[in-house]
């Protein structure tokens, strides 16, 4: 008997593209496909995601990705990643929610594996334009890291101390995920480098290289590939509705991948 196309074995695909958090990548964005991609009366031999993200946001990185686990947990459906253009930072901890990372060509970026932050001082700009500043505060520290004042050591420290925790569960999140496949000394591995494909599969931050369509012909050639769209809105239309937000958005993402050659 020849089974109905919604009767076959099936693999799902979700593409994880962009900045990560703000007005980008976010849950509550993408948490749709994955109802899909993992739900149904016949769940899918797997899932896989195509990553291309330079990264963003911790917290919203690690809500995607504990979001994934506990749907693939719950369903015992192994997920299986693949690096497009770039995984790093924050795309790269989405990565590391997949049972396997492949990188899709050898020129595909993965890594980053550490902890930024950047701003701007503006001390003496409102003097110069006559400007007169009015902030009223409750909280000894509640103006730490004020771009119109001077910076301080006291606040300096502080950043460096909540960018080390951060970093520090990164790395234990990474290690945990690629227990036993990491081949690098730490140094190598978590000074915020990236690395193009060969030398991740070098490290043991990948698998292989491989294309999507080529891993389920091969793992699981009687299976049909069903794409689950997580559209991103073009361009224009995120300008046009989003405004200046949307518009810091784009260049919040095209530094993100200037700061990693891209």
């Amino acid at each position: 008997m020849k089974l109905k196309f919604w009767q076959r074995e099936h693999v799902a695909l979700v593409r994880l593209e962009g900045v990560i958090g703000g007005r980008g990548l976010k849950w509550e964005k993408v948490r749709p496909a994955f109802d899909r991609a993992f739900g149904g009366r016949r769940p899918p031999r797997a899932v896989l995601l195509v990553v291309n993200s330079p990264g963003g946001s911790p917290m919203e990185s690690d809500v995607i990705a504990r979001e994934i686990r506990r749907r693939a947990d719950e369903k015992k459906v192994p997920v299986i990643a693949f690096v497009e253009q770039v995984g790093a930072s924050g795309g790269y901890w989405l990565a590391c929610a997949a049972d396997e990372i492949f990188a899709m060509s050898p020129m595909s970026i993965v890594g980053s594996i550490g902890v930024v932050s950047a701003g701007f001082g503006f001390v003496g700009l409102l003097d110069r334009l006559g400007v007169e500043r009015r902030v009223l505060t409750q909280g000894t520290n509640k103006m730490r890291l004020d771009p119109f004042q001077p910076q301080q050591d006291k606040d300096r420290e502080w950043l460096a101390g909540l960018q080390a925790d951060i970093h520090a569960a990164f790395i234990a999140y990474v290690k945990g995920r690629r227990a036993g496949r990491l081949k690098g000394d730490d140094d190598t591995l978590f000074n915020g480098d990236v690395f193009l494909a060969q030398k991740g599969l070098e490290l043991g931050l990948v698998d292989g290289v491989e294309l999507p369509h080529a891993y389920v012909k091969q793992r699981y050639p009687q299976a049909r590939l069903r794409v689950i769209q997580a559209p991103r809105r073009p361009l224009l239309a995120r300008l046009l509705r989003g405004g200046t937000d949307a518009l810091a958005e784009e260049m919040t993402e095209a530094l993100l991948r200037a700061r990693i050659g891209l």
